[in-house]
């Protein structure tokens, strides 16, 4: 079974494929770093929304999220831009959790699991 892997660096690949499954690494705002959650959630899901549809999926087939709050407290703050975005009858498996992230300036981080 092949391996496809998108994105990568010299750490990580933001995204792997095998066989009917991708998996992506924890995305991060880039654009909003430092900005309020809401805007950093709309942004991280328009990230998964490309690379999902780079490896030849939709958030229609995620299997699984966990989110990654720097301060649980935000919790409503992410789930108001989550709702609007996740798609009704296709909602994933999902863990939410408050954690310390790699710089201050991160208030979430999103990783998923999904089919082709």
């Amino acid at each position: 079974m092949t391996i496809n892997r998108i994105g990568v660096g010299p750490r990580m690949s933001k995204a792997v494929v095998h066989g009917n499954i991708v998996y992506l690494a924890g995305q991060v705002a880039d654009k909003t770093v430092g900005k309020s959650v809401a805007e950093q959630t709309q942004e991280i899901v328009g990230i998964i929304d490309s690379l999902l549809a780079e490896a030849g999926s939709d958030k229609t087939k995620i299997l699984s999220a966990t989110i990654y709050l720097s301060e649980i407290a935000t919790f409503p703050e992410m789930n108001s831009v989550w709702d609007k975005w996740v798609v009704q009858g296709h909602t994933p498996a999902r863990a939410t959790v408050e954690a310390r992230l790699v710089t201050p300036d991160y208030k979430v981080e999103i990783a998923v699991i999904a089919a082709v």
